[in-house]
C-alpha cells in the first residue's frame, strides 16, 4: 500500500466525516439556533460513548495494535461527568434516570464488541472520536461558549478542554505517525477503514435522533 494509512483512512471516510459534521442538529446547534437543553442532551449521548470507549480501553492496553493509542492525556468521561454535573445546575444525581437514545444504544454496543473482540476495529472508533475533538470539537467549544456564556475552557466545555495536549498540532501528527505504523497487513487496513465509515454512519444516526428530538422551530 503507497499511500500512507493516515492518509487513506482520512479520505476513504471524508464522505461520511461530512454527512456527520453537516447534520441539520449539528447545524442548528452550532448556528445558535438550539437551546443549552439540546447542548446538555447531546453531551448526555457523548458520555455513554466515551465511557464505553474508555471502558474497553483497559483491556487493550498491552494489545499490539490498538495499545499505543491508548493514552491518558486523552481521556474524556472525567470531563463529562463534570460537564453534566454543571449542566445539570451542579446537581449530583445527574445520573438518575438517563438513558441513551436507541441511536446511542447501538453506537455504544458496536464499541463495546470492537473492544471486545477486534482490536483494528477499535482503533477505527479511537480515531474517528478523539481525532476529531482535537479539531472541530474545538469549533463547538468556542460557539457553546459565545452562546451559551459557559466561562472559556470551564465548566460545560471542559470535555473539548485537553489539558494533557500542550501541542495539539504535533499530537495528531504523532497519532497519525501511529495510524501510518500499526502492525496489520493491506487487508485489515481496508477493514479499518470501512469501520471509521461505520463509525461515522452511527454518529450520523445519534445526531439524527437528537435533531428528532430538538426540531428547529423557528
Amino acid at each position: 500500500m503507497d499511500t500512507p494509512f493516515s492518509t487513506l483512512i482520512r479520505t476513504a471516510s471524508q464522505e461520511a466525516h461530512t454527512e456527520a459534521e453537516t447534520s441539520t442538529f449539528m447545524g442548528d446547534l452550532l448556528g445558535g439556533k438550539l437551546g443549552v437543553d439540546a447542548y446538555t442532551r447531546y453531551t448526555e449521548q457523548l458520555w455513554f460513548v466515551y465511557r464505553a470507549m474508555e471502558d474497553g480501553a483497559e483491556a487493550l492496553r498491552d494489545d499490539p495494535v490498538a495499545g499505543p493509542f491508548i493514552q491518558a492525556e486523552l481521556a474524556r468521561t472525567a470531563e463529562l461527568e463534570r460537564d453534566l454535573a454543571h449542566l445539570h445546575g451542579g446537581a449530583a444525581d445527574w445520573r438518575e434516570g438517563l438513558r441513551p437514545l436507541p441511536a446511542t444504544a447501538a453506537y455504544v454496543d458496536r464499541v463495546a464488541e470492537c473492544a471486545r473482540s477486534w482490536p483494528g476495529g477499535f482503533v477505527a472508533h479511537h480515531y474517528t472520536r478523539y481525532l476529531g475533538d482535537l479539531s472541530g470539537g474545538q469549533i463547538i467549544r468556542d460557539k457553546a461558549e459565545r452562546t451559551w456564556g459557559f466561562a472559556r475552557k470551564g465548566d460545560g466545555v471542559r470535555f473539548y478542554v485537553f489539558e494533557g495536549i500542550s501541542n495539539p498540532a504535533a499530537f495528531k501528527r504523532a497519532y497519525r505517525e501511529l495510524l501510518d505504523g500499526v502492525p496489520v497487513d493491506d487487508l485489515e487496513k481496508m477493514r479499518i477503514v470501512d469501520e471509521c465509515k461505520r463509525a461515522f454512519a452511527l454518529n450520523t444516526g445519534v445526531f439524527r435522533a437528537l435533531g428528532a428530538e430538538f426540531p428547529l422551530s423557528a
